[in-house]
């Protein structure tokens, strides 16, 4: 059967959303993905780098800044767009990256996934507060919901953002480096997955009223 022009127009369209989707998941894995062979490495780096007495994790955050910014750099060529969270997340890798080779310190480093997720919830819930939705204005032409919608979905992820933030400490702080290293690679992405997907119940809980005529139709 031939493929009309306009047959090939939502074929078209839906390849785009894939390849975009499956681009953004590289991008965000990538880096972490670098990140953690780095640190398994990060002693035979440093050696082989002029600086035998690096520890690895700071080895990992030298190569983890570039490649943070490569990402970024990337995702804007592709997209001609930067995504906010990626954004403000390379903000933070830089200054509190930087902090921890200057310094010789790796507190900077891991309290960095803290100080980004309490950013997060703490601009959404003052958005809230001054009756702005920014969850709405970022994913309103993806999602088609009522404000309500957007109100129960602003203070889910407000709280996860919470969440997430006091496990970082939790972690860090009661155990291993190897430990915290292996959670912010293999747990922070699965963890934020899952509960994005349990989200998308509410979404189709709360479709604008012209939808749910087309539903019932």
């Amino acid at each position: 059967m031939a493929v009309t022009p306009d047959d090939a127009a939502p074929m078209k369209a839906e390849g785009q959303v894939k390849e975009s989707a499956l681009l953004k998941l590289i991008l965000e894995i990538g880096p972490l993905m670098v990140f953690f062979f780095a640190y398994n490495k990060g002693a035979a780096l440093a050696e082989w780098a002029g600086f035998p007495d690096t520890k690895p994790i700071i080895a990992a955050t030298a190569i983890f800044i570039p490649t943070m910014a490569l990402s970024v750099l990337v995702s804007y060529i592709v997209t001609r767009s930067v995504a906010v969270m990626p954004l403000v997340s390379l903000v933070l890798v830089v200054v509190f990256g930087g902090l921890t080779i200057w310094l010789n310190d790796d507190t900077f480093i891991k309290m960095k996934p803290t100080i980004l997720n309490m950013i997060f919830a703490i601009v959404l819930m003052t958005g809230l507060y001054f009756n702005k939705m920014f969850l709405k204005m970022i994913f309103q032409e993806g999602w088609s919901i009522t404000d309500r919608g957007w109100f129960l979905l602003t203070v889910r992820w407000s709280a996860f953002f919470v969440f997430m933030a006091v496990l970082n400490e939790v972690i860090w702080r009661n155990f291993s480096e190897e430990f915290w290293v292996n959670f912010k690679v293999w747990g922070n992405l699965p963890i934020t997955m899952i509960f994005a997907i349990f989200q998308m119940r509410l979404v189709f809980q709360h479709p604008m009223p012209e939808e749910e005529d087309e539903v019932a139709g």
